[in-house]
């Protein structure tokens, strides 16, 4: 479990034992009931939903994994302006809130830049959502190979949690953050350099599904 839910799950999880204790031995009032059924619901969503499996990261050279949990909604060219500062190939995960939201770095190496930028929260799988909604936007280099992720916040997930920022080393599928509450992650790299693996409406895993190859392996 991520340490994200540590809190409400504990939360919930008090207000759930107090409601029925009420429920069984003082009140029996069928609000209270209700109340309690409502508490272990929550309860047992939040564990649900902060659960962090292990995953089998693959060592093959050059490998870029996705970064999220998901169904690919987008494949575009586009202008990557924020890092690369070229053309470039984006794929975009949306995540359901019944996908794993725990967030993974996509290849080894340095984070060379990263901004958090306030916004909106319109739906997840709208494309003004990559530009408009709250992000963070994380640049990662590793000699030649270089790419852009974004975390977006969606009309319910309205926290974005990342835990890495300039200058840090990442591991390829090291967990870096967690969105709250179903939302997506872009993925921007330079269109002639990498050889694509996936298709839209592919399912793909955090960590562990490979998003595409670059060809020139330092």
């Amino acid at each position: 479990m991520h340490r994200e839910g540590y809190g409400p799950l504990f939360a919930f999880f008090l207000v759930s034992v107090v409601m029925t204790l009420d429920s069984l031995l003082w009140s029996q009032s069928g609000i209270v009931t209700a109340l309690a059924g409502t508490g272990w619901f929550l309860t047992l969503f939040t564990a649900f939903f902060f659960r962090d499996p292990e995953r089998t990261i693959p060592d093959e050279p050059g490998a870029i994994v996705s970064p999220a949990d998901g169904r690919i909604i987008e494949i575009s060219e586009v202008d990557e302006t924020e890092f690369l500062q070229q053309k470039a190939r984006k794929v975009s995960v949306f995540m359901s809130v019944a996908d794993v939201h725990v967030n993974r770095a996509p290849i080894s190496g340095t984070v060379k830049y990263f901004r958090y930028q306030k916004g909106r929260f319109l739906r997840a799988y709208l494309d003004e959502a990559s530009i408009e909604n709250e992000q963070t936007i994380i640049g990662v280099e590793n000699g030649p190979q270089r790419l852009v992720f974004k975390q977006i916040a969606g009309l319910i997930a309205r926290r974005v949690s990342c835990d890495v920022r300039e200058g840090h080393r990442i591991t390829r599928g090291e967990r870096i953050g967690i969105i709250k509450f179903g939302s997506r992650v872009d993925i921007f790299f330079p269109i002639d350099e990498v050889d694509l693996r996936v298709q839209l409406k592919d399912k793909v895993k955090a960590g562990e599904s490979i998003i595409g190859v670059f060809k020139h392996v330092s």
